[in-house]
């Protein structure tokens, strides 16, 4: 899963067995492709995000990586957030038939929380309103200048 920091937005939820570090990269490039590169990649230090191939991939796109020191979730907040929730309020409320099933429930669960669940920290706006509203904040802002 990738969630935004700044928004909260959960950007996606790769439903696999296993990642691999080329899975981590197809799924990274399609998220750069539609949001644009972040300036880092916080990530703990699992084998796909400490490979030679998604180092080199995010090298070549000037992304640097921030890991999270192991025992340290703190140092990730957001994602631990989120996990929490995902977890309460998804897997542990769902009895997945097959992979199909579990990749239509938990895509339901996403759109959910990004959609229509307020969170607190974003002014009990959605993460689609609240980077919405910076958008909209932001264009007004180059409008004026």
């Amino acid at each position: 899963m990738v969630v935004d920091e700044f928004t909260h937005e959960c950007l996606v939820i790769d439903v696999a067995s296993s990642i691999r570090s080329g899975r981590a990269i197809e799924v990274l490039s399609r998220l750069v492709s539609v949001h644009g590169s972040p300036k880092y990649l916080r990530s703990d230090y699992g084998p796909e995000f400490v490979s030679r191939a998604v180092l080199k991939w995010l090298t070549a796109l000037n992304i640097d990586t921030a890991h999270i020191d192991p025992g340290k979730p703190w140092q990730n907040g957001t994602n631990e957030s989120f996990n929490g929730k995902f977890r309460d309020e998804c897997l542990s409320m769902e009895w997945f038939r097959n992979r199909i099933d579990a990749k239509i429930t938990i895509e339901q669960f996403r759109r959910q929380y990004n959609e229509i669940r307020p969170h607190s920290s974003l002014g009990q706006l959605t993460p689609v309103e609240f980077k919405q509203k910076l958008s909209s904040t932001n264009n007004l802002e180059l409008a004026i200048s």
